[in-house]
Formats: structure tokens, C-alpha cells, sequence
């Protein structure tokens, strides 16, 4: 005989996550149904027992088909694979109602630093004399923790996509790098002010984009970027710090289209950038502007390090070794000096450039550390 109870009606979604961890931890979900907000209270897991937790979310928040992955708190300490490697997105149709997961192996689960040797962050729109379309975002200057208990004078590096750099609650994760540099600095190879140039939110195509020609994303603002970079923000830094300014103490980087950006920055002023550090390059926007520029400028010398990784893309290898056989053959092997990483596992994020950058900064400017750790 049939109940004659009425059915029930679920009206959450039941995330169960078990992990090797026995102690509780704070654990977030981060994804689609949260514009990925890491470290977002409404999605803290609940913790059950020693290794498991438990997120209930309202079916009305969801969208149809969940995207998310887990992380204890920042980008800094996402989950990865069983292999400790990065693992795509997990996915789940909303009307299954449940899904349990599994994690095994968290982000940076022995990356430490020491606290005493963090850098001193300074913002500097308050004082540079900033273009109007610059005056928008965040210029920030990371200087060595003892910079105001020293004489000393310090290369500097400056970097695109600052939001990415060392905010804690970045929506896509970041580098690091001001714990990054507190390691360097305990090793004694991370005297370096870090310049770190926020992006321009929606207008960050357009201003990466290496041509003043109309893309499918807009004019390309590049040129007067750079110009921005070399020719007002270098000389406020070599005024307001205490730097080396020559080119040979003066990097530029970035990743993605920060990477295409500081290609041109440098190859339009070799004059200023004598370290270029270039993270998976989006050299699909523009793929002839770097080659042309090889064959206008003068001959480039310096230090180059590339970085890219396998599963970023069929391209993204293929055009790094282009653009080093380019670099080759127009300076000649006894004015540059070039390091290529390829990692066969690497992913297009934050977390895994962040990675990254320890070894390119020694290679560039501590190149006596690199090859002692690298042998």
C-alpha cells in the first residue's frame, strides 16, 4: 500500500567534503554561485568530525550547474590533485542535490614565511603626478622589510596586475609575493623593491594591448602605457627610493596580457629594462606586434625569463619558443641571457605564477642563488 505521507521537498544543495586533514580547519567552497569569492563567510564549511565538513546552500543561489573548488581561506591554499598538482574546477548539475568530494592535497601545505621579514607596502597615488586614466587604481610599493633602517640602494621590478600580487581575497587567486620576498629576504636574495601598478578593471585588455590598432577588444592603449610606466612612474621612483636606476637593476613582468605588456614595455625602452620576467604571455591578441619589434628596435640585451606551462594551451609553449628563437637571432648570444621553465603540468592562474616567481627573481637579479639552488 502506498504512503499516504507527502514527499518532501529538498530545498538545499549539500556539499560534503572529506579531506586528510584531522584537526578542523576553515574550509570555503569558492565558485560560480559566489562570483568566486575566496574566504566568503556565507560559503564556510561546517565542520562534522575530523576530516569532514559539510555547506548547505539554498537552491535559489545556484545556478544550474555548479563550478567551484575548494580552499582553507585564501588562493594561497587551494585545493590540487591527488598528485599535488592543479586540478580543474569541479562541476555538479544542481538537481543532483548532493555531491561529496575529496581532497588530499592543499596549496602551499609547507610553504611558510617569516613574519619579521614581510615588506613594507606603501601606495603612492598620493603623491606621483598620475595621468587622469591612471589615477584610478593602485600603485603600491613593496619595500624591503629594513628599507627605512638601511642606506642601501635596491633594484627594482616593476609588475602589472598589482590586485593579483598579494591581495589575500583576490577573486582569482594571487602571487604571493609579499610572503614570496619575506622567504627571499630570509635567504638573503630578496633586496628588491617591488613596483606593483593595479590593472584598469574592465579597460585591462585594451590598455595591455601592444597596438594602438582596433582589436576585437577595443584600441589598443599599450603604447601609451608603457610610456606611462618608463617615462613618469620610473623617474617618481628613482626620486621618492633609494633605487639603483640603471637598467641593469630595472625589471618589468607580468602574466597573461600583463606578460604581452611587459614584453613591449621592454622592447620599446631597452634602455630602462635590462630584466624582463614574462609569465605565460597572451601573445594570441597580438601574435606579430613582439616579433615586429624585433626587427625595429635596437639589438635587446639583458636578462629574459620565460615561463609557461603545457596545459595553459596547444599554443602557449610553442609561441614562448618562437619568441626565444626571435629574441636569439635578433640580439645574438653574447648580449642576452635567457632562461626558458616550461612546466608540463602548469595551469593559466595566480597561485602557479606565484610559484614561479621565486626562481625567476634570483635568476634575474640574484643570479649566484639560483644557479646554487638550482644545481
Amino acid at each position: 500500500m502506498a504512503s499516504s505521507e507527502p514527499a518532501t521537498t529538498t530545498s538545499t544543495f549539500t556539499l560534503e567534503l572529506h579531506t586528510t586533514a584531522d584537526q578542523e580547519q576553515n574550509i570555503f567552497v569558492v565558485g560560480n554561485f559566489n562570483q568566486w569569492r575566496v574566504a566568503d563567510e556565507d560559503y564556510r564549511m561546517a565542520f562534522v568530525s575530523p576530516g569532514k565538513y559539510e555547506l548547505k546552500i539554498a537552491l535559489d543561489n545556484l545556478p544550474e550547474v555548479l563550478e567551484y573548488k575548494y580552499a582553507r581561506g585564501s588562493w594561497d591554499h587551494v585545493e590540487l590533485d591527488s598528485n599535488g598538482h592543479d586540478r580543474p574546477n569541479r562541476m555538479v548539475a544542481k538537481s543532483t542535490l548532493n555531491a561529496v568530494d575529496r581532497v588530499d592535497r592543499w596549496r602551499q601545505d609547507n610553504f611558510s614565511f617569516p613574519d619579521q621579514f614581510l615588506p613594507t607596502i606603501e601606495v603612492l597615488n598620493d603623491d606621483v603626478d598620475l595621468p587622469e586614466n591612471i589615477r584610478t587604481r593602485r600603485i603600491a610599493a613593496l619595500l624591503p622589510h629594513n628599507y627605512h633602517q638601511t642606506d642601501r640602494y635596491y633594484p627594482v621590478l616593476y609588475l602589472q596586475d598589482g590586485q593579483n600580487l598579494f591581495d589575500d581575497y583576490a577573486p582569482y587567486g594571487n602571487w604571493a609575493v609579499d610572503k614570496r620576498l619575506a622567504q627571499l629576504q630570509k635567504e638573503g636574495c630578496g633586496d628588491v623593491i617591488v613596483i606593483a601598478i593595479d590593472h584598469a578593471m574592465d579597460k585591462r585588455i585594451v590598455e595591455f594591448t601592444p597596438t594602438t590598432a582596433t582589436t576585437r577588444f577595443g584600441k589598443g592603449q599599450g603604447r601609451s602605457y608603457v610610456r606611462f610606466l618608463a617615462e613618469v612612474l620610473k623617474p617618481y621612483v628613482d626620486k621618492k627610493f633609494r633605487t639603483l636606476p640603471d637598467r641593469h637593476n630595472t625589471g618589468i613582468g607580468g602574466s597573461s596580457m600583463g606578460g604581452l605588456i611587459s614584453i613591449y614595455g621592454g622592447m620599446m625602452y631597452p634602455q630602462v629594462y635590462g630584466r624582463l620576467m614574462i609569465f605565460s604571455p597572451s601573445l594570441w591578441v597580438t601574435p606579430n606586434i613582439p616579433f615586429q619589434l624585433l626587427n625595429l628596435r635596437a639589438s635587446y640585451s639583458g636578462r629574459v625569463y620565460l615561463y609557461g606551462g603545457k596545459k595553459e594551451s596547444e599554443t602557449m609553449v610553442p609561441n614562448l619558443k618562437r619568441l626565444r628563437k626571435a629574441l636569439e637571432n635578433q640580439a645574438g648570444m653574447d648580449h642576452l641571457e635567457f632562461m626558458l621553465s616550461i612546466d608540463p603540468h602548469g595551469e593559466h592562474n595566480e597561485a602557479r605564477w606565484g610559484e614561479e616567481f621565486p626562481n625567476a627573481l634570483k635568476w634575474l637579479f640574484y643570479p649566484e642563488f639560483f644557479h646554487k639552488n638550482n644545481a
